[in-house]
């Protein structure tokens, strides 16, 4: 059966003495070095002297959940020199070097740290929020404005004709990768609508049949990735050259280079080729 994780909120506390550690140096996790590999630091409350919290930071340390019924910790360290048998890896590194679980509880940490460190002031009035009990959100005690963890929505699509070709964007820097389409849903605006607007923008075409293939946390820093497949309706290709260097037909028997493998655009594509090829 596979290690389950549960989240927990404020004013959880742990009920065990050892816990899962996950503390972080500059935005990379720290993990222990094992023969297999690298795993998540395990321990009791002893390591926060072995790595210790970052000065003036000391509420950072939050309880954010379990795994299988073992506390996960998290933290911001500023240690210099890692004690032996520690190492620090980035969120990309650290991708394909745990399984998924520990990944999704990196990521999580991760941005919870990130909303701890930018949400220390009211956007409003400027005045120190306070904890909302149940949540990780955060509200003035002076304007009453009430703040939660950032999460922001953006679109990956597909688009596809009736032959199954791929019609797919390249960037300046991408090097030989191509990728699907991208972008930042717009307020009152849906998901699908986000598809259409994107597509005509960045390409200059009309696409129909938006359909849902999955979403994924992208924690640089906080978007939520949704993907969707578009059938290619109508237009000629003229991209938006403030954020496109290319944009071109791919057959599934010759596809491009694709996205690194821990992100949903290289998914949707591989899966994409897969059906077509079989």
């Amino acid at each position: 059966m596979p290690a389950r994780f549960i989240r927990v909120y404020p004013p959880a506390q742990p009920t065990s003495s050892i816990a899962y550690w996950f503390p972080f140096r500059n935005d990379r996790v720290l993990v222990r070095e094992t023969e297999q590999g690298v795993a998540p630091i395990q321990g009791h409350k002893e390591i926060q002297q072995l790595i210790p919290i970052s000065y003036g930071h000391e509420s950072s340390r939050m309880f954010i959940g379990t795994l299988d019924n073992i506390p996960c910790m998290t933290y911001e360290s500023s240690i210099e020199t890692l004690p032996e048998g520690i190492r620090e890896l980035t969120l990309r590194e650290a991708y394909g070097q745990v399984d998924d679980v520990v990944f999704g509880i990196i990521v999580y940490a991760y941005q919870l740290l990130y909303w701890q460190r930018t949400s220390n002031f009211c956007p409003v009035c400027g005045h120190a929020p306070e904890g909302e009990e149940g949540t990780w959100g955060k509200r003035c005690p002076n304007c009453g404005h009430v703040a939660y963890p950032h999460v922001t929505p953006a679109i990956l699509a597909l688009v596809h004709d009736d032959d199954g070709n791929m019609l797919l964007t390249h960037k300046r820097g991408w090097g030989k990768r191509y990728s699907c389409v991208a972008g930042f849903t717009e307020p009152g605006e849906s998901l699908e609508e986000c598809v259409q607007r994107e597509v005509l923008e960045e390409l200059g075409v009309e696409v129909t049949d938006v359909t849902y293939v999955g979403s994924q946390p992208w924690p640089f820093p906080h978007q939520l990735m949704v993907g969707f497949t578009a059938r290619y309706m109508s237009g000629d290709i003229h991209i938006q050259e403030q954020e496109l260097d290319d944009a071109h037909w791919f057959s599934v028997k010759s596809p491009p280079e694709m996205p690194p493998s821990l992100s949903l655009a290289h998914t949707m594509i591989q899966t994409w080729i897969e059906r077509h090829t079989r």
